[in-house]
């Protein structure tokens, strides 16, 4: 298959996938069409001493120099470009435009569309029994791992980290080699990108495809062949444009790999792969609930579901050290048997028999259950919209995004690891009476994961965004109500859930305050 022919392919091929992907988010693109391309008010160009997450140094990988401008492969390569732009069809016009955009937001819209594509919790087998997700075997269904809310938040943090980490080593390298675009070389070339004094090796669009192409294999290992597809076409267009050269591409990518690299090692190492448990481990969470005289979390779903990654409060955090994970862990909810239990229980009751229909709004707008990017990645829609308008670079988009995720994932954490500490009974659990009015989660109630969430993302954000601060904690108090409103959650779980939230939000914007971006 020739190149034109392969990269029109490709280019039909995401569309088709969008379609897939997005059936149950319809609006990550919507909002995102006909969007003008990157055009950076600071070109960060500082950006290679900014503060890393795994990198040690930004010249931890070795880029050799680039060929002279005066060199015979340059020189090829600016033929290159100009024989595509002679040729270049409206289909390539319009997937130079749409990665315009900017490659860390239009890879984040993928990412959304994946996690809803795999968040589905696995059908049982014939016996009552449920299949696992399994880290030595990740094609076996369901693929492991399956995008559950801490699965995802999961996720979102290693690509943004590790895009963010890539392109730190990719603006120290433009700074040190100080290529100019081929658009500023050749007046031959033209730009179909607003043009900058960014230098253009190695290639960001093409760091950025690699990074995220590498991490996708432990992520969504049945997707790489997609993502690669995505990443050529993100490269190719960067050459299409007279952004880039071959030779930017080429050295961006190679670095862009390497950099990942680093991070699938820390990931197969964060204990995420053994956070669903066992069924001894189970039992245990059982047996401990009723040795402190409190009621068992159980499933209210038939057959019984296993409980939701009971150990994923032991997966190592970002932000943090796994000690202070403990430190962060609220103090216990009330006596399941007790009057201020009672009381909860009563308030949720009267709260689910006439729900205006503004309440039923909120609810299903925070729902993001089965099907959809999950709590956290509706703060990552949240964000990348605001972050639009704000003419960032590409650096301080991927810098951005990893502080929100970072701290999302590290919420996740604590989340979870006091879920399964205190092993609490839901709502609808102690009080049959009490219906919800979308779902039951199949994890312990206390505390409560749209409050821990939103509360990370809206502190971190507002730090971000001061602007939009008051905005921000509006929609994270409103996430929260709705899981009361919809008798999900007692207010008390709500209530500490967004105080963790916040806890854990502060250690993302105390790394942002030290990270040299400010």
């Amino acid at each position: 298959m020739n190149r034109r022919i392969k990269k029109a392919y490709i280019f039909y091929i995401y569309i088709a996938s969008i379609l897939l992907f997005s059936s149950c988010n319809k609006s990550i693109h919507q909002a995102t069409a006909g969007l003008s391309p990157l055009n950076p008010a600071n070109e960060d160009l500082n950006a290679g001493t900014w503060k890393s997450v795994l990198l040690s140094s930004p010249d931890s990988f070795a880029v050799a120099a680039p060929a002279a401008l005066t060199s015979s492969s340059y020189l090829a390569d600016l033929n290159e470009i100009i024989g595509y732009q002679k040729n270049l069809s409206a289909g390539d016009k319009q997937t130079i435009s749409y990665w315009s955009a900017g490659g860390v937001l239009r890879w984040n819209e993928i990412m959304r569309d994946l996690v809803a594509k795999y968040n589905l919790p696995p059908y049982q087998n014939s016996s009552g029994t449920y299949p696992i997700p399994s880290s030595a075997n990740p094609f076996a269904y369901p693929n492991f791992p399956f995008s559950n809310p801490p699965y995802a938040a999961r996720a979102y943090a290693y690509v943004s980290a590790a895009q963010y980490d890539a392109l730190i080593a990719c603006w120290y390298y433009k700074e040190l080699y100080n290529r100019p675009a081929p658009y500023q070389v050749d007046s031959a070339v033209q730009a179909f990108v607003p043009k900058t004094n960014l230098p253009s090796y190695p290639s960001e669009a093409a760091v950025l495809a690699g990074v995220t192409a590498e991490m996708m294999k432990l992520l969504f290992p049945d997707e790489i062949a997609n993502v690669q597809q995505l990443a050529d076409q993100a490269e190719l267009a960067a050459i299409q444009s007279g952004a880039a050269a071959q030779s930017d591409v080429n050295a961006g990518d190679a670095l862009g790999r390497q950099i990942a690299d680093l991070f699938i090692a820390r990931a197969k190492t964060d204990k995420a792969g053994s956070a669903v448990g066992t069924p001894a481990e189970w039992a245990s969470l059982i047996t401990q609930a009723q040795a402190n005289g409190q009621v068992a979390w159980q499933s209210l779903e038939s057959p019984a579901r296993p409980p939701m990654l009971p150990l994923f409060g032991q997966v190592t955090p970002f932000l943090f050290d796994s000690a202070t994970v403990v430190t962060l862990r609220p103090g216990p909810p009330p006596s399941a048997s007790g009057s201020e239990m009672g009381e909860q229980l009563s308030m949720d009751y009267q709260q689910i028999k006439n729900p205006t229909r503004e309440q039923e709004r909120v609810i299903q707008f925070w729902a993001d259950g089965v099907g959809t990017y999950t709590p956290p990645g509706h703060w990552n829609a949240i964000a990348a919209q605001d972050f639009i308008g704000q003419q960032f670079s590409e650096v301080r988009w991927a810098r951005n995004m990893a502080l929100l995720n970072m701290a999302l994932m590290d919420a996740g954490i604590v989340c979870w690891n006091t879920k399964y500490y205190y092993f609490n009974p839901r709502p609808s659990q102690l009080n049959p009476d009490i219906k919800t009015l979308t779902g039951v989660p199949n994890f312990p109630s206390y505390i409560s994961g749209h409050a821990t969430f939103s509360e990370a993302a809206a502190t971190i954000l507002s730090h971000i965004l001061p602007a939009n601060a008051a905005k921000y904690e509006s929609m994270s108090q409103q996430a929260a109500n709705s899981r009361f409103i919809s008798g999900i959650h007692t207010q008390i779980d709500c209530s500490a859930g967004t105080q963790v939230g916040m806890n854990v939000g502060n250690y993302a914007v105390q790394r942002a305050m030290i990270d040299g971006a400010e």
